[in-house]
């Protein structure tokens, strides 16, 4: 096998710009090495990771299976690298984390995970809370951190806030709508079509904030906390959504095809970090997941790119 820890990276950096161009840009190398390095991992691999079109490249559903694992891969490098560093594993403890929905279903395990191999003897307790709640509890001490959404922070005076990944939001798409073939996506486009509205962490009021900053409104026709839900509708035609690639997936539960595109109007970031009382400050197993938190994440641009 000739694939080693560089394939990966430029597998997932190829992934998240979806060109080959930026994926060279962002790793400092050449388009041909980074074409080669992805041309030798589809041979080893034995399946074709992407599909390719003038516009760039996109996963395919191959792809996006292999890039959960190859994010691990390297999330365990890290975890190598920081251990020898950093690491006393009698250190025993009980740390309390609140999070978020969004930040629970596709963020903050992986975090655990790493945690708990580095941190053996300090046990987390994952809580999901609402994002007023979180801040509430932060400020009156129940609290010692949160990992949230922190865009919507009402507190910023009295919370402190690191960012870990910044995540863009795309127009999602049937595989067959018209305007995949546009080369400019607009809001007034989408305010034309029927709206699928994401109930949960402040999503509604953070869309509706920008459409009306652009003098639109979202024609929205069902409401759902269910991302789940709002795959199948899209995927089935039944309406369109502007949402994080986080949180994006190419196919639906039934294995039915969605896009994402992007949209030329400003749209915010959906950016994730750890939350804290500014005045209290950290105590030290509250610190040592913050730590491991930034050398397993760092502030990253989490875009799985999907061009179609």
């Amino acid at each position: 096998m000739r694939v080693s820890l560089r394939h990966f990276r430029v597998f997932i950096a190829v992934a998240e710009s979806g060109q080959i161009s930026k994926a060279a840009a962002a790793l400092f190398t050449s388009q041909p090495a980074v074409t080669e390095a992805i041309k030798t991992l589809e041979m080893d691999v034995g399946v074709k990771l992407f599909s390719r079109s003038p516009r760039g490249v996109s996963l395919t559903y191959e792809g996006a299976v292999f890039l959960e694992h190859a994010q691990k891969v390297l999330a365990v490098a890290v975890d190598a690298m920081l251990a020898p560093q950093k690491v006393r594993r009698d250190l025993d403890g009980e740390l309390t984390l609140a999070c978020t929905h969004t930040v629970a279903g596709y963020f903050i395990t992986p975090l655990l995970s790493r945690f708990a191999r580095i941190f053996p003897g300090i046990k987390v307790k994952l809580v999901e809370l609402e994002r007023p709640k979180i801040e509430h509890q932060l400020m009156s001490g129940e609290l010692e951190i949160a990992a949230c959404l922190l865009s919507p922070l009402e507190h910023v005076s009295e919370i402190e806030s690191e960012l870990l990944v910044r995540s863009k939001r795309r127009l999602w798409l049937p595989a067959n709508h018209p305007l995949i073939e546009r080369k400019v996506v607009n809001l007034r486009d989408i305010e034309r079509e029927p709206y699928i509205m994401l109930t949960v962490d402040d999503a509604e009021r953070t869309t509706q904030t920008y459409f009306e900053r652009a003098g639109f409104e979202p024609n929205v026709i069902f409401r759902t906390s269910s991302m789940e839900a709002i795959r199948n509708v899209i995927a089935e035609g039944h309406g369109v959504a502007v949402l994080s690639d986080m949180v994006y997936r190419p196919w639906s539960l039934d294995g039915v095809r969605l896009v994402a595109v992007d949209i030329a109007d400003p749209i915010p970031s959906m950016d994730i970090g750890l939350a804290w009382n500014r005045a209290a400050g950290l105590n030290r197993d509250a610190q040592l997941f913050c730590d491991v938190c930034r050398h397993g994440s760092g502030i990253v641009d989490a875009t799985l790119a999907d061009p179609h």
